[in-house]
């Protein structure tokens, strides 16, 4: 999908979100590309304040996205 696709999911998925969940996982943007992807959640994952929903723009070469969820790290 493209950008304002996956920014539309992204917000349906948070509005329909148990709040369990939303504290439990991230839910964000990223290329649909797997090695893009990959990348672009390992950068997230070193510090996702400085990340917003536009930022995933930067890793895609084919413009193309999807929205994904992935566990948020305990800091112990």
């Amino acid at each position: 999908m493209n950008y304002q696709e996956a920014l539309q999911h992204k917000k349906e998925s948070l509005k329909n979100a148990d709040e369990s969940v939303l504290k439990m996982f991230h839910l964000v943007i990223a290329p649909a590309n797997t090695d893009e992807s990959k990348k672009f959640i390992d950068d997230f994952l070193e510090n996702p304040e400085k990340f917003d929903d536009e930022s995933c723009k930067k890793y895609s070469s084919d413009g193309l996205f999807e929205v994904v969820s992935f566990n948020k790290e305990e800091n112990n």
